[in-house]
C-alpha cells in the first residue's frame, strides 16, 4: 500500500491503482462534461417528471418521503441499503451516528438520503462519468436538479482524475466527526478487510475478522486507535432497525459496492483517455498501459483475501438473481465470499452501459487484452491466481452472455 495526499490529508491508496490520476479537464473539447447531452436513467427520470409523465408517491412515514418511489423508478434494490455515520457528504451537518446517511445502489447509480435532509443521486452516465443530482420539493412537487458542488470531492485523484465515485474508511468519533489522522483509506477490492468500514454500520456474518466499522471513538482527540470490533451483528440495533427501510447495512453489499465504485471510475478514465487521444494524437503506449490496468482491475488481480462472509439482508440473493447466465446456470454475478468476492473473477460491470459506450477503439483494446490473459498467451506472475478452470469458465460465460463479444473468444 502507498500513501498519497488529498487536500493535505494522508490517504491510503492500493498499489494496483496504476491508472493515471491526473485530472482530465471537464471542459476539454472531447469531453464537454457540463455541456454535452447526458445518457443515464436519472436524466430520463428528470425528463419524465418535467413533462408530467411520471409522479413520485410521497411516503408520510418520518424520514421516508420520496425515497421508496425514487428507488422504484430507478430500479434500485432496497436490500442494498448501507448506512454511513461519518460526516463525509454534502449533508454532513445532519449526519450523526443516531441519524446516519442511507445509501442504496444498483449497477449504475447510488442514492443517498439523510432523514431531515434531501435525496442525493450519483449516476454513471454512459459517457460522462459520475453525474450528480438532488431531489428537492419545488412548489410542493419533487424536482431533480443537477449539481456540481459534489465535484469538489468526486473529481480528484481518488476518482482517477475524472468525475467518479469512492468510499472512504475513516475512524469516526461518537458525534460523527472523522478522525483522519487515525486512518483514511479509499476503499476498493484490494483494501484489507481490517482497514475497511470506518464510519459505516455493518451487519451480517464475517466471523471473527477485524475491521473499522460499527466503532464510535469517544475521544475526538485520540492519538491511537482503541480496540476495534471483530465480527458484526446480524442486524442493526434499535431504534436504527425500525427507522430505516431495512434493518441492515449488509456486509456483502459493502463488498460489492466497494468493488463496483472502482470499476466505474476505471471505465470512465479509459473512455476519457481515448476520447482525448482521438483529438490530441495520444501515444499508443500510454493508452495500452491504461487498458492493461483496467483489465487487471476487472480480473480482481490485486484483490485482498477475505474469509467467510455472509449477508442477512437478502442482498446477495437479489444481486445473483439478475444474471445473465449461461446454459449451465453460471453467472459473473455468482458470489463466492470465501477467499475472494466472486466465484468467477471477472467483473459483472463488463455488462454495464458505460462499458458498451466506450469508444470502439477502447472497447476493442480491452477485449484484446482480456483475451490475451484468459487464453494464457500473457505469462505474468500477477495472473497466477487465475486458474485454467477460472479462465475457461469466464470465457464460456462471456461467449454465452455478452453481446458484441469479438469472434476470437469463440
Amino acid at each position: 500500500m502507498r500513501w498519497l495526499s488529498i487536500a493535505g490529508i494522508a490517504v491510503a491508496a492500493c498499489a494496483h491503482a496504476q491508472l493515471d490520476g491526473s485530472l482530465i479537464s471537464l471542459e476539454h473539447a472531447a469531453i464537454g462534461y457540463r455541456s454535452q447531452p447526458l445518457q443515464n436513467s436519472v436524466a430520463d427520470l428528470q425528463e419524465r417528471l418535467a413533462q408530467g409523465k411520471t409522479e413520485l408517491a410521497f411516503d408520510a412515514r418520518p424520514g421516508i418521503g420520496y425515497l421508496p418511489a425514487v428507488l422504484r423508478e430507478l430500479g434500485v434494490p432496497v436490500e442494498s441499503q448501507l448506512l454511513v455515520y461519518s460526516k463525509t457528504s454534502l449533508q454532513q451537518r445532519l449526519i450523526v451516528p443516531e441519524r446516519p446517511r442511507a445509501l442504496y445502489f444498483n449497477d449504475s447509480l447510488a442514492v443517498g438520503a439523510v432523514q431531515g435532509g434531501i435525496i442525493e443521486i450519483a449516476v454513471q452516465d454512459a459517457k460522462q462519468g459520475a453525474v450528480f443530482y438532488t431531489l428537492e420539493r419545488v412548489a410542493e412537487a419533487p424536482r431533480l436538479q443537477r449539481q456540481t458542488a459534489c465535484l469538489g470531492c468526486h473529481y480528484a485523484y481518488a476518482t482517477l482524475g475524472v468525475p467518479g465515485f469512492f468510499a472512504r474508511s475513516v475512524p469516526t468519533a461518537s458525534d460523527g466527526q472523522i478522525l483522519p489522522w487515525l486512518g483514511n483509506a479509499i476503499v476498493d477490492h484490494a483494501t484489507p478487510l481490517a482497514e475497511r468500514w470506518g464510519g459505516w454500520y455493518v451487519t451480517g456474518d464475517i466471523g471473527s475478522q477485524g475491521h473499522y466499522g460499527n466503532a464510535l471513538i469517544s475521544d475526538n482527540r485520540a492519538q491511537a486507535l482503541p480496540t476495534l470490533p471483530t465480527g458484526v451483528p446480524e442486524r442493526l440495533p434499535e431504534p436504527l432497525a425500525t427507522s430505516y427501510l431495512r434493518p441492515y447495512s449488509d456486509a456483502v453489499a459493502h463488498l460489492v459496492f466497494e468493488h463496483q465504485l472502482g470499476a466505474m471510475n476505471v471505465l470512465t478514465r479509459v473512455g476519457w483517455e481515448y476520447r482525448v487521444a482521438a483529438v490530441e494524437s495520444g501515444t499508443a503506449a500510454f493508452l495500452e498501459r491504461s487498458v492493461e490496468d483496467a483489465v487487471d482491475y476487472f480480473l480482481f488481480v490485486d484483490e485482498t483475501r477475505i474469509e467467510h462472509v455472509r449477508g442477512t439482508s437478502r442482498f446477495a440473493e437479489a444481486f445473483e438473481a439478475r444474471g445473465p447466465r449461461d446454459d449451465e446456470g453460471r453467472s459473473l454475478r455468482k458470489l463466492q465470499l470465501d477467499g475472494r468476492l466472486m466465484r468467477y473473477p471477472l467483473s459483472y460491470m463488463i455488462y454495464s452501459t458505460a462499458f458498451d459506450a466506450l469508444p470502439a477503439e477502447a472497447r476493442d483494446a480491452i477485449y484484446r487484452r482480456l483475451w490475451a490473459v484468459l487464453s494464457g498467451s500473457v505469462e505474468d506472475a500477477r495472473y497466477a491466481r487465475l486458474s485454467k478452470a477460472d479462465r475457461d469458465a469466464i470465457v464460456e460465460i462471456l461467449v454465452a452472455t455478452k453481446s458484441g463479444l469479438p469472434d476470437y473468444f469463440r
